[in-house]
């Protein structure tokens, strides 16, 4: 249990697994600084309680990382990895998920850019973060879990190692262990999916991932990851001739992404829109 306090200073009681559900949807929902500002802003008396609460705020902060940027993740993961003793097995193996995370994100953001590829890249650290994952996958709690990592193990070999071929695989499997029971893992499985269709021309899947993933997203309270789904149907829009429609919905997501604080999908939006546009950034 842990104790809220209100701006009387009377103390209320509730479930930390309650909590920290409540933290997360928020964050989902694009109020990642509410969810911070409700976790920081508990007192709990029992080491387990306040390891839990740690680890909700890492992963909080790693959300809002990928939409804005990574400065405030490396205090939090530490903050939960200096409190790991107390977590159950369950948990200890979600930090260790978000600790691969974070270190998927540094390898594939240097310098906050999205640089795909192993080149410049140490080869053995890629190595490492594959075999780290493949471990997790082999030792996951449970079918979501493991697909979550299923969904890493694509992102990994499609966006570090350069190979889509392997990826694939991975990703199809994220997406039967998210279809159903995870609508998050199964709007990612489905955005990826998609983008296979769409490298090797098959817009007509490409659009039919990219859509259900939109509307899984919106179902499982992902604003700004269904607005970066709704990027992939402006990049679809265009190349299927429709260039009036993909400015029309890249002005829009580019206006809700500012309206939420979420500066990378904004500008990512406004590459979309030609010079002078006023929704340009």
């Amino acid at each position: 249990m842990t104790e809220i306090l209100d701006r009387s200073g009377t103390s209320i009681t509730v479930p930390t697994h309650e909590l920290v559900t409540a933290a997360r949807e928020l964050s989902q929902a694009g109020r990642a600084t509410t969810a911070l500002a409700l976790l920081d802003g508990v007192r709990a008396t029992d080491p387990a309680d306040r390891a839990h609460i740690a680890l909700a705020a890492a992963d909080v902060e790693m959300q809002r990382a990928w939409f804005t940027d990574f400065t405030g993740v490396p205090a939090r993961l530490a903050r939960a990895e200096a409190m790991a003793a107390a977590l159950d097995p369950d948990a200890t193996w979600d930090l260790a998920f978000l600790r691969l995370r974070h270190d998927y994100a540094t390898l594939i953001l240097p310098g906050g850019h999205f640089t795909p590829g192993p080149e410049g890249k140490d080869p053995a650290a890629l190595t490492e973060l594959r075999h780290r994952a493949s471990d997790l996958r082999d030792t996951a709690p449970d079918g979501v879990r493991r697909g979550w990592v299923h969904h890493y193990l694509g992102l990994i070999a499609d966006n570090l190692f350069g190979e889509p071929e392997a990826a694939f695989p991975a990703f199809t499997a994220a997406l039967e262990a998210g279809d159903g029971h995870d609508d998050l893992l199964t709007r990612e499985a489905l955005r990826h999916l998609g983008d296979h269709a769409h490298t090797t021309g098959d817009h007509d899947l490409a659009l039919t991932h990219w859509r259900r993933a939109v509307s899984v997203g919106a179902r499982g309270g992902a604003v700004a990851g269904t607005l970066s789904n709704l990027i992939l149907l402006v990049l679809l829009a265009r190349d299927m001739g429709d260039e009036p429609g993909s400015r029309a919905l890249a002005r829009e997501v580019a206006r809700w992404a500012d309206a939420i604080g979420a500066p990378r999908l904004a500008e990512t939006a406004s590459t979309f829109l030609p010079e002078g546009d006023p929704e340009r950034r």
